[in-house]
């Protein structure tokens, strides 16, 4: 497991920090994936973000990916203090798998109860091994995270058990059936995503548990539109949703 720590320069007081899980369908990766991504982050909230190295599928299938985000995460909140980060602001975040591995890490963190989080940013995570619903079955285009693609991901992923009812929550967790007690959360999503009904039926069924939930679906763009088109009048609202998400939750803080 390897960490990336981005901070800014000059600060003088322990930061709130979003603890990224970058995507990857479980098998594709590389430390230098999100760099800017989480550069830009730092800049423009002042920061700290902390990125993490998940070893990848099908060379190590689940729960690899999952135990290296919480051995991450126990690191960063351990170390907070010699990091520069405040411990009662920790956001946790990821998008496409680095969703779902974000969404099943405060699935852990809540049943474990060694740490704590303040908010999970979940950008359309991947949460539904099934490949069940209309929309998953819909996206076929070669140019696009696909059926096909999400079929083998999950497939690596999931090793003897994909296609079985012994398929972990921890995993999928389209597939925990209690909710209740999770971490707040803002799902942002996209209307041409073949994971948009897994992503809307998650945050239902968080609401329905309790958990308090934005939801913010993107009208008329595919899997990974903010990169395809970072001008685009939809991505800045995207931004800009994103960025409101990670301000109220860094000013909450618990503890």
């Amino acid at each position: 497991m390897r960490l990336r720590l981005f901070r800014p320069a000059g600060y003088t007081v322990p930061l709130p920090c979003l603890y990224w899980v970058p995507g990857g369908g479980y098998v594709l990766t590389s430390p230098d994936l999100d760099d800017a991504w989480c550069e830009g982050l730092v800049r423009r909230h002042g920061c700290a973000v902390v990125s993490v190295g998940w070893r990848r599928a099908p060379e190590h299938p689940f729960p690899a990916a999952a135990d290296d985000c919480y051995a991450g995460l126990s690191s960063v909140a351990l170390n907070a203090a010699s990091l520069g980060v405040d411990g009662t602001r920790i956001v946790i975040g990821g998008a496409s798998s680095g969703g779902g591995s974000a969404a099943s890490l405060a699935l852990l963190v809540r049943d474990r109860g060694e740490l704590a989080i303040v908010h999970q940013l979940l950008i359309y995570p991947m949460l539904d091994d099934s490949s069940s619903t209309p929309s998953s079955h819909r996206v076929t285009d070669r140019r696009l995270w696909n059926r096909e693609a999400n079929i083998l991901a999950w497939r690596a992923y999931l090793g003897d058990a994909f296609g079985t009812d012994h398929v972990s929550p921890y995993a999928a967790p389209a597939r925990m059936m209690e909710l209740r007690g999770l971490a707040p959360a803002t799902m942002l999503t996209a209307e041409l995503d073949l994971f948009v009904d897994e992503d809307i039926q998650y945050a239902q069924r968080l609401m329905g548990a309790g958990v308090s939930v934005e939801l913010h679906v993107y009208r008329g763009v595919p899997h990974g539109f903010y990169r395809m088109n970072p001008n685009a009048a939809v991505t800045r609202q995207f931004f800009a949703d994103r960025d409101r998400a990670l301000e109220r939750a860094f000013s909450r803080g618990t503890c």
